[in-house]
């Protein structure tokens, strides 16, 4: 009993630290997003996350978000220059996390502008 109590502690413990993580990446992106893109796409974080269902930001993500760059580019060129950057993909990957998890099909709004 005792054996399984521990288990069960240890379970959601992992648990809440992988969740914790995981939020960490929406916060990021979600700081990302503003730092970076928000003025270039003349859109607050709650309008840009909305643009997509989680599924096509996946598929926008796909190749080192290729799909995302290229969509972006061609509706804000200012963006270009941000977009093309060599080291771009580590900032892309939070900006990916947080666009999933607020999805117009997410059900969750960000408490971001």
């Amino acid at each position: 009993m005792k054996q399984l109590l521990k288990i069960i502690l240890i379970g959601a413990l992992l648990g809440s630290v992988g969740s914790s993580v995981l939020m960490a990446d929406i916060k990021k992106g979600q700081k990302a997003y503003l730092k970076t893109f928000k003025s270039k796409f003349k859109m607050n974080g709650t309008k840009f996350a909305t643009l997509h269902t989680q599924d096509e930001w996946k598929e926008l993500f796909k190749n080192k978000g290729e799909g995302f760059k290229k969509e972006f580019i061609k509706n804000y060129p200012k963006s270009e220059k941000t977009l093309l950057k060599k080291n771009i993909w580590k900032k892309l990957q939070d900006v990916k996390d947080f666009a999933i998890e607020y999805a117009n099909d997410s059900g969750n709004i960000p408490s971001c502008g």
